[in-house]
């Protein structure tokens, strides 16, 4: 269970151990094994480890028989791994196919390892500027969205606060199951800190620290959002499968990411990706990056509410749903929907040139728009790509996550530091589990 510390100003940033130490999630080794196993107890650990990732990354759809061939087990090996890890309430197998788009294999059925009702749980938290949203995954990628909130007028300080209750009251829900918190951030981070928040009392905090939630079970993992949602397509939206791939994330800003074999390229620092602030768009204004001229004043939630000639009230990102929403019979916002998609193209377009991704998704307010005006944002994109790539340009490709795409990668981070064989160590075995 978490405790929540008293309200205290909010914690700068930590030393340079533990930021290296918040760093790991950035590090490509994170996923990969942790040395080789030296006895036979370290092979077991390691062999369940593999397994429950595997279970994992499969959205539990795939049976026993196909996760042994996956990892090349033996199948006496394989059933024993399975049975262990379903002992410790970590999985449970289904006597079914839990997914219909599962193909079926000859001979013997298999059972179908799924996750354990009393399994590992991590929370999430999709942290903007003028909202939040807390929601709980399940091992196999399911999400329950548990509270989401607009902010009011107070300081940013006292929606870390808030936040923290709510991640207070899902550890009491979740008692006993709870194996860390990822957090999604409108900023870029820097050993777990917030360096340009786009609120000006959240620059330079340690988002962990500001939180306080002490004696959290499992870590509290900070990263941008619009790289996470990008991680998230790539592990179990759109992209999933695309050997290099573009994401862009439209929220309040613009961000994305670089994905090269499902993994992001976050740059020497952490904080590759804001795309939003490049002059993609040919704009003279000043951002409030203190860059001019930058893609989000065109195509992001800012723009559009301007281009429809709207006050920033409440929670932007929603108030340009509406404008989307009305485009069809609203003259207002149809001009400014046109506005941003043929922007939104534009920048688009001129990324391809630089990067040669392979296939481009688009999550939140991108997804929308491309939605609503396909045509408008093709043509935008077409414009500034280089002819020759114009026969067979990158598809552009709207996100199968929905509004959570930046969520599910949040709980990724947490499961990339759980399916280890030092994170599963810190579940406790059945007997140890406490209501």
């Amino acid at each position: 269970m978490f405790l929540l510390a008293e309200r205290a100003p909010p914690t700068r940033r930590p030393g340079a151990a533990v930021r290296a130490a918040r760093r790991a999630w950035h590090d490509r080794t994170v996923r990969k094994d942790e040395g080789a196993a030296t006895t036979s107890a370290e092979l077991r650990a390691h062999n369940l480890a593999r397994l429950l990732r595997a279970i994992h990354d499969g959205g539990g759809r795939l049976t026993r028989a196909e996760l042994t061939r996956q990892l090349s087990l033996a199948r006496g090996t394989a059933t024993v791994l399975v049975r262990d890890l379903a002992g410790r309430r970590l999985i449970e197998e289904l006597s079914g196919m839990a997914d219909a788009t599962v193909q079926r294999t000859r001979g013997r059925p298999t059972g179908v390892p799924s996750s354990h009702p009393e399994g590992p749980v991590a929370l999430a938290v999709d942290l903007r500027d003028d909202s939040y949203t807390v929601a709980a995954f399940e091992l196999t990628g399911r999400c329950t969205v548990l509270h989401r909130q607009e902010r009011d007028a107070g300081s940013g300080a006292g929606v870390l606060s808030d936040v923290a209750e709510q991640l207070r009251a899902a550890g009491r829900r979740f008692a006993g199951r709870v194996v860390g918190v990822g957090v999604a951030v409108p900023s870029p981070v820097n050993g777990g800190a917030m360096v340009q928040p786009t609120l000006p009392d959240w620059q330079d905090i340690d988002v962990a620290a500001a939180l306080g939630l002490g004696h959290a079970p499992g870590p509290v993992l900070a990263g941008n959002d619009a790289t996470l949602a990008g991680l998230a397509e790539a592990r179990r939206g759109a992209l999933r499968g695309v050997s290099v791939a573009l994401h862009l994330h439209v929220a309040t800003g613009i961000g994305g990411v670089l994905l090269s074999g499902g993994l992001p390229a976050t740059g020497a620092h952490g904080s590759a990706g804001e795309f939003g602030h490049m002059p993609l768009t040919g704009g003279e204004e000043r951002c409030r990056c203190g860059c001019v001229g930058c893609w989000e004043l065109d195509a992001g939630a800012r723009g559009l509410l301007r281009a429809a000639g709207q006050a920033e009230q409440g929670d932007r990102v929603l108030q340009a749903e509406q404008i989307i929403a009305a485009a069809a019979t609203d003259r207002s916002a149809g001009r400014a929907l046109a506005h941003v998609a043929k922007a939104l193209g534009r920048g688009i377009g001129s990324l391809v040139n630089a990067l040669d991704p392979e296939a481009v998704g688009l999550s939140g307010l991108a997804a929308r728009v491309y939605d609503a005006a396909p045509d408008l944002v093709t043509a935008g994109y077409l414009s500034t790509l280089m002819r020759f790539r114009r026969d067979s340009p990158p598809a552009l490709l709207p996100s199968t996550l929905g509004g959570i795409s930046a969520l599910t990668g949040a709980s990724e981070l947490v499961f990339d530091a759980f399916l280890t064989a030092r994170g599963l160590g810190a579940w406790p075995a059945p007997e140890q589990k406490t209501a």
